[in-house]
């Protein structure tokens, strides 16, 4: 999509005619900064609006452009301290003193107060007005409860933690959740997993904004070993494992990842962990979520995107090593799993 920035240098180097009036519009609109709009309410988490703050004010403090591309308010229903979840108090602008109309991007996070802030009637009736009229919507981890009780979400895909995807599909039947995604866009509304999440989220839209090479720039600021795609999973196939508490698949899970090229089927998996491969189906889907054969895919895609990141090495190489069949079977797993192919994964990520 064309920004106004881009349009201008559009119609500045290539002559287009205009008309006076529309190249003062944009002109004003490339040196106008974007207004960035967090709402906070008492006991939510402090990360997850402290860290989409901290993205957007290093996009300003390292921009060549002469002028900081944003500006941000932090505001709460009726404005003065918050006190976050940690403790931490956030002085905040009342929502009756924020302008509805002028806000690029509108931001909520989550904690353990979300509930109680998504019942204010006050508060949702204000993110029904203002959401229309800004550009984008976006919340991180169980922020996506305020967006949904305002009725944002209807008919769209979205996440939000993975501990409160069922909650929030229960209470919000009209909504797709989605389970895997680290964040999920549709339309206007940007939706997040949960928590460091938001900082993924905000990368990508200082992405949108700014063009790859800042973001990336951002994130080496940032410390962010890797600006995670939309698409990956939010909740990792060991991980997974580890939760489940139960110490016999967390045993069968370090070992699927030392041998991932070996013979990983259920019937070879059942028979190391002594059940028959139906039990083991059973089980392993009861613990982790996911069939044995999703969860070996997942493991060796995950396997071959770190190889991809951190190693020169030929991709057919690197798909033998996490046990894929051929080259073409990592390409459509990536596919899959990343909706990205490995050649463009490497020269998005490797950090070389």
């Amino acid at each position: 999509m064309l920004t106004a920035e881009g349009l201008c240098r559009n119609v500045i180097t290539h002559a287009i005619p205009a008309k006076p009036s529309l190249l003062k519009a944009l002109l004003m609109a490339r040196s106008a900064p974007r207004r960035v709009v967090f709402v906070l309410f008492d006991d939510c988490l402090l990360l997850d609006f402290a860290g989409p703050l901290q993205a957007f004010e290093l996009a300003c403090e390292t921009s060549k452009a002469g002028r900081a591309p944003y500006v941000w308010q932090i505001c709460s229903l009726k404005g003065g301290s918050v006190k976050t979840s940690s403790g931490l108090e956030v002085m905040t602008t009342a929502l009756a003193d924020c302008d509805h109309k002028n806000i690029d991007t509108l931001m909520v996070g989550g904690g353990p107060g979300v509930h109680r802030a998504a019942a204010e009637a006050a508060l949702v009736d204000w993110f029904r007005l203002a959401a229309p009229k800004a550009r984008r919507v976006c919340s991180v981890c169980t922020g996506t409860f305020i967006l949904a009780a305002a009725g944002l979400l209807r008919g769209r895909r979205a996440v939000t933690h993975w501990g409160s995807c069922d909650l929030l599909r229960a209470k919000h039947p009209d909504v797709s959740v989605q389970v895997d995604p680290v964040f999920v866009h549709d339309g206007g509304i940007w939706t997040s997993a949960g928590v460091t999440a938001g900082i993924d989220l905000a990368l990508t839209l200082l992405e949108d904004d700014l063009g790859h090479r800042e973001a990336m720039r951002i994130a080496r600021r940032l410390v962010v070993f890797l600006k995670r795609p939309g698409g990956q999973a939010q909740f990792s196939v060991p991980l997974s494992m580890q939760a489940s508490e139960d110490r016999a698949l967390e045993k069968i899970s370090s070992w699927m990842q030392e041998n991932l090229g070996r013979d990983l089927r259920v019937e070879s998996l059942a028979e190391r962990a002594g059940m028959s491969p139906r039990t083991f189906a059973r089980v392993f889907r009861q613990k982790t979520g996911r069939t044995p054969a999703k969860a070996v895919e997942e493991l060796r895609v995950e396997a071959a995107r770190r190889a991809l990141e951190e190693s020169a090495s030929p991709i057919k190489e690197i798909a033998a090593r996490a046990g894929f069949q051929s080259e073409e079977h990592l390409r459509r797993a990536f596919r899959r799993r990343l909706n990205v192919l490995p050649h463009d994964y490497r020269v998005r990520f490797h950090q070389g």
